[in-house]
């Protein structure tokens, strides 16, 4: 299948993932996660200014469950 958006550097960074050891991509794969995370939460917070940060938390739970629920 041929992807239609032009990707320069993809061969550049599958090149840099084959270089890893399995100990550095498990870690570069939690660092993402953990961006993934912060982006998400940055993302609550900005839609709800108002929320405090256990009303946040209980959004991202929700969120979570349904995407488990749906893929589950």
């Amino acid at each position: 299948m041929h992807d239609p958006k032009p990707r320069p550097n993809h061969e550049r960074y599958l090149e840099i993932l084959r270089r890893m050891t399995p100990a550095q991509r498990l870690e570069k794969a939690l660092e993402l996660s953990a961006l993934a995370k912060e982006l998400f939460l940055a993302g609550l917070r900005h839609r709800h200014p108002d929320a405090d940060e256990t009303t946040i938390r209980r959004l991202m739970l929700e969120h979570l469950a349904r995407c488990h629920n749906e893929n589950y």
